[in-house]
Protein backbone atom coordinates (compact mmCIF):
# COMPACT_ATOMS: atom_id res chain seq x y z
CA UNK A 1 0.00 0.00 0.00
CA UNK A 2 2.78 2.38 0.84
CA UNK A 3 4.57 1.39 -2.36
CA UNK A 4 1.47 2.23 -4.44
CA UNK A 5 1.16 5.57 -2.71
CA UNK A 6 4.78 6.38 -3.54
CA UNK A 7 4.31 5.42 -7.19
CA UNK A 8 1.27 7.66 -7.53
CA UNK A 9 3.17 10.61 -6.15
CA UNK A 10 6.04 9.94 -8.55
CA UNK A 11 3.68 9.87 -11.54
CA UNK A 12 2.08 13.14 -10.46
CA UNK A 13 5.49 14.76 -10.03
CA UNK A 14 6.60 13.67 -13.49
CA UNK A 15 3.35 14.91 -15.02
CA UNK A 16 3.90 18.28 -13.40
CA UNK A 17 7.41 18.53 -14.85
CA UNK A 18 6.35 17.80 -18.46
CA UNK A 19 4.90 21.07 -19.79
CA UNK A 20 3.91 21.83 -23.40
CA UNK A 21 6.53 23.57 -25.56
CA UNK A 22 6.40 27.37 -25.39
CA UNK A 23 4.16 29.05 -27.94
CA UNK A 24 6.08 30.55 -30.86
CA UNK A 25 5.76 34.21 -31.75
CA UNK A 26 5.66 35.01 -35.46
CA UNK A 27 6.45 38.54 -36.61
CA UNK A 28 3.70 39.96 -38.88
CA UNK A 29 4.79 40.02 -42.52
CA UNK A 30 4.63 43.63 -43.69
CA UNK A 31 6.43 45.48 -46.47
CA UNK A 32 5.88 49.16 -45.75
CA UNK A 33 9.61 49.80 -46.18
CA UNK A 34 9.41 49.00 -49.91
CA UNK A 35 8.62 51.82 -52.39
CA UNK A 36 5.10 52.00 -53.85
CA UNK A 37 4.31 51.02 -57.43
CA UNK A 38 2.40 54.05 -58.74
CA UNK A 39 0.07 53.36 -61.65
CA UNK A 40 -1.06 56.24 -63.87
CA UNK A 41 -4.75 55.71 -63.16
CA UNK A 42 -7.40 57.45 -61.09
CA UNK A 43 -9.46 54.40 -60.15
CA UNK A 44 -7.66 51.39 -58.70
CA UNK A 45 -9.32 48.20 -57.48
CA UNK A 46 -7.45 45.48 -55.59
CA UNK A 47 -9.45 42.27 -55.27
CA UNK A 48 -8.97 38.71 -54.08
CA UNK A 49 -10.51 36.16 -56.48
CA UNK A 50 -8.79 33.16 -54.92
CA UNK A 51 -11.09 30.48 -53.48
CA UNK A 52 -9.19 27.80 -51.52
CA UNK A 53 -9.94 24.11 -51.92
CA UNK A 54 -11.05 22.06 -48.89
CA UNK A 55 -7.59 20.56 -48.30
CA UNK A 56 -6.03 24.01 -48.51
CA UNK A 57 -8.47 25.43 -45.97
CA UNK A 58 -7.12 23.04 -43.33
CA UNK A 59 -3.54 24.19 -43.90
CA UNK A 60 -4.44 27.89 -44.13
CA UNK A 61 -6.11 27.68 -40.72
CA UNK A 62 -2.74 26.70 -39.24
CA UNK A 63 -0.71 29.42 -40.98
CA UNK A 64 0.09 32.40 -38.70
CA UNK A 65 0.28 34.53 -41.89
CA UNK A 66 -2.38 33.26 -44.33
CA UNK A 67 -1.02 33.81 -47.88
CA UNK A 68 -4.07 35.53 -49.41
CA UNK A 69 -4.53 37.87 -46.44
CA UNK A 70 -0.83 38.77 -46.36
CA UNK A 71 -0.68 39.26 -50.13
CA UNK A 72 -3.78 41.47 -50.15
CA UNK A 73 -2.33 43.70 -47.42
CA UNK A 74 0.93 44.09 -49.37
CA UNK A 75 -0.87 44.97 -52.61
CA UNK A 76 -3.01 47.59 -50.88
CA UNK A 77 0.16 49.22 -49.58
CA UNK A 78 2.46 48.95 -52.60
CA UNK A 79 0.21 49.42 -55.65
CA UNK A 80 -1.31 52.90 -55.63
CA UNK A 81 -2.98 55.28 -58.11
CA UNK A 82 -1.41 58.52 -59.29
CA UNK A 83 -4.72 60.21 -60.11
CA UNK A 84 -4.20 60.33 -63.89
CA UNK A 85 -7.21 59.36 -66.05
CA UNK A 86 -7.62 55.61 -66.32
CA UNK A 87 -8.63 52.49 -64.41
CA UNK A 88 -6.56 49.69 -62.93
CA UNK A 89 -7.43 46.33 -61.36
CA UNK A 90 -5.03 44.19 -59.37
CA UNK A 91 -6.34 40.66 -58.83
CA UNK A 92 -5.10 37.81 -56.65
CA UNK A 93 -5.73 34.74 -58.80
CA UNK A 94 -3.96 32.20 -56.62
CA UNK A 95 -2.57 32.00 -53.08
CA UNK A 96 -2.65 28.26 -52.47
CA UNK A 97 -0.74 25.94 -50.17
CA UNK A 98 -0.82 22.15 -50.54
CA UNK A 99 0.84 19.23 -48.80
CA UNK A 100 1.81 16.34 -51.06
CA UNK A 101 4.02 13.41 -50.06
CA UNK A 102 5.55 15.23 -47.12
CA UNK A 103 6.21 18.48 -48.98
CA UNK A 104 4.47 21.82 -48.51
CA UNK A 105 4.08 23.69 -51.80
CA UNK A 106 2.77 27.22 -52.23
CA UNK A 107 1.87 29.28 -55.30
CA UNK A 108 0.89 32.92 -55.76
CA UNK A 109 -0.40 34.62 -58.92
CA UNK A 110 -1.30 38.31 -59.31
CA UNK A 111 -2.73 39.98 -62.43
CA UNK A 112 -2.60 43.71 -63.18
CA UNK A 113 -4.95 45.21 -65.81
CA UNK A 114 -5.03 48.89 -66.78
CA UNK A 115 -6.99 50.85 -69.37
CA UNK A 116 -7.49 54.43 -70.50
CA UNK A 117 -10.90 56.13 -70.03
CA UNK A 118 -11.90 55.43 -73.65
CA UNK A 119 -10.60 51.84 -73.52
CA UNK A 120 -8.33 52.33 -76.53
CA UNK A 121 -5.14 51.94 -74.51
CA UNK A 122 -4.73 48.91 -72.26
CA UNK A 123 -1.99 47.09 -70.41
CA UNK A 124 -1.52 43.76 -68.66
CA UNK A 125 1.06 42.11 -66.42
CA UNK A 126 1.11 38.85 -64.48
CA UNK A 127 3.42 37.72 -61.68
CA UNK A 128 3.60 34.09 -60.50
CA UNK A 129 5.87 32.62 -57.84
CA UNK A 130 6.11 29.24 -56.12
CA UNK A 131 8.08 27.75 -53.22
CA UNK A 132 8.22 24.55 -51.21
CA UNK A 133 9.37 23.26 -47.82
CA UNK A 134 9.54 19.90 -46.10
CA UNK A 135 6.44 19.26 -44.02
CA UNK A 136 6.87 18.29 -40.34
CA UNK A 137 6.26 14.69 -39.34
CA UNK A 138 2.71 13.75 -38.41
CA UNK A 139 3.66 13.33 -34.73
CA UNK A 140 5.55 16.65 -34.55
CA UNK A 141 4.25 19.40 -32.25
CA UNK A 142 1.63 21.74 -33.72
CA UNK A 143 4.10 24.60 -33.59
CA UNK A 144 6.33 22.88 -36.15
CA UNK A 145 3.59 22.99 -38.80
CA UNK A 146 2.80 26.61 -37.97
CA UNK A 147 6.46 27.56 -38.40
CA UNK A 148 6.76 25.64 -41.68
CA UNK A 149 3.70 27.37 -43.13
CA UNK A 150 4.80 30.78 -41.87
CA UNK A 151 8.23 30.58 -43.48
CA UNK A 152 6.72 29.19 -46.69
CA UNK A 153 4.43 32.21 -46.87
CA UNK A 154 7.36 34.52 -46.14
CA UNK A 155 9.36 33.03 -49.02
CA UNK A 156 6.39 33.41 -51.36
CA UNK A 157 5.90 37.04 -50.33
CA UNK A 158 9.58 37.90 -50.72
CA UNK A 159 9.58 36.40 -54.21
CA UNK A 160 6.29 38.06 -55.16
CA UNK A 161 7.52 41.54 -54.21
CA UNK A 162 10.45 41.08 -56.56
CA UNK A 163 8.52 39.39 -59.38
CA UNK A 164 5.55 41.77 -59.32
CA UNK A 165 7.69 44.88 -59.74
CA UNK A 166 9.78 43.17 -62.42
CA UNK A 167 6.70 42.24 -64.48
CA UNK A 168 5.11 45.68 -64.05
CA UNK A 169 8.35 47.37 -65.07
CA UNK A 170 8.70 45.32 -68.24
CA UNK A 171 5.04 45.10 -69.31
CA UNK A 172 3.51 48.31 -67.93
CA UNK A 173 6.43 50.74 -68.08
CA UNK A 174 4.32 53.40 -69.78
CA UNK A 175 1.71 53.12 -67.05
CA UNK A 176 4.13 53.50 -64.16
CA UNK A 177 4.99 56.84 -62.61
CA UNK A 178 8.69 57.07 -61.80
CA UNK A 179 8.79 60.74 -60.86
CA UNK A 180 8.51 60.01 -57.15
CA UNK A 181 12.09 58.73 -56.94
CA UNK A 182 15.07 61.09 -56.97
CA UNK A 183 16.69 61.29 -60.38
CA UNK A 184 13.97 59.17 -61.96
CA UNK A 185 15.17 56.07 -60.13
CA UNK A 186 13.07 53.60 -58.17
CA UNK A 187 14.18 51.31 -55.39
CA UNK A 188 13.98 47.82 -56.81
CA UNK A 189 13.61 44.90 -54.37
CA UNK A 190 15.90 41.89 -54.63
CA UNK A 191 15.54 38.48 -53.04
CA UNK A 192 15.86 38.40 -49.28
CA UNK A 193 18.64 36.44 -47.61
CA UNK A 194 17.60 33.57 -45.37
CA UNK A 195 15.65 34.96 -42.43
CA UNK A 196 16.18 38.56 -43.53
CA UNK A 197 14.23 41.30 -45.25
CA UNK A 198 14.08 42.14 -48.94
CA UNK A 199 16.96 44.32 -50.06
CA UNK A 200 16.34 47.45 -52.14
CA UNK A 201 18.75 48.60 -54.82
CA UNK A 202 18.48 51.62 -57.16
CA UNK A 203 16.66 51.07 -60.44
CA UNK A 204 16.81 53.60 -63.25
CA UNK A 205 13.74 54.57 -65.24
CA UNK A 206 12.90 51.81 -67.76
CA UNK A 207 13.75 52.51 -71.38
CA UNK A 208 10.07 52.34 -72.32
CA UNK A 209 9.01 54.99 -69.85
CA UNK A 210 8.69 58.49 -71.20
CA UNK A 211 11.02 61.02 -69.76
CA UNK A 212 11.06 64.76 -70.20
CA UNK A 213 13.79 66.03 -72.58
CA UNK A 214 16.54 68.11 -71.08
CA UNK A 215 15.87 71.81 -71.57
CA UNK A 216 18.00 73.60 -74.14
CA UNK A 217 20.65 75.84 -72.62
CA UNK A 218 19.64 79.49 -72.51
CA UNK A 219 22.44 81.97 -73.37
CA UNK A 220 23.25 84.33 -70.56
CA UNK A 221 22.29 87.98 -71.20
CA UNK A 222 25.18 90.38 -71.81
CA UNK A 223 26.47 92.02 -68.68
CA UNK A 224 26.49 95.77 -68.28
CA UNK A 225 29.32 97.38 -70.17
CA UNK A 226 30.02 94.34 -72.39
CA UNK A 227 30.06 95.06 -76.16
CA UNK A 228 27.25 93.79 -78.31
CA UNK A 229 28.31 91.06 -80.78
CA UNK A 230 29.30 92.59 -84.10
CA UNK A 231 27.21 91.89 -87.17
CA UNK A 232 28.79 90.60 -90.34
CA UNK A 233 29.14 93.73 -92.50
CA UNK A 234 31.19 92.10 -95.31
CA UNK A 235 29.18 92.00 -98.54
CA UNK A 236 28.20 88.54 -99.85
CA UNK A 237 30.76 86.99 -102.16
CA UNK A 238 33.80 88.62 -100.51
CA UNK A 239 36.20 86.84 -98.16
CA UNK A 240 34.54 86.59 -94.79
CA UNK A 241 31.14 87.39 -96.22
CA UNK A 242 28.14 85.16 -96.63
CA UNK A 243 27.24 83.23 -99.78
CA UNK A 244 26.24 85.25 -102.84
CA UNK A 245 22.51 85.09 -103.40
Amino acid sequence: MKLWHFSSLAVLALAGCSSPPPEQNFTPLEYSYLPPLVLKVANLNIVNDYVPSPDTVVLLAQDPAPPATTLLAMLNHRVVASGAPGTGTVTIQNAAVHEVAGTLTGTMTVDVNVSSPDGHSTGYAEATVSASRTAPDADAPQGDMEAALYYLTKQLMDDMNVQLQYQMQHNLSGWLSWSGAPGGAAAYPTAAPAGGTIQATPLTTPSGAASAPAPAPVPAPPTAGSPEPEQNLVPPGYPGGGPRS
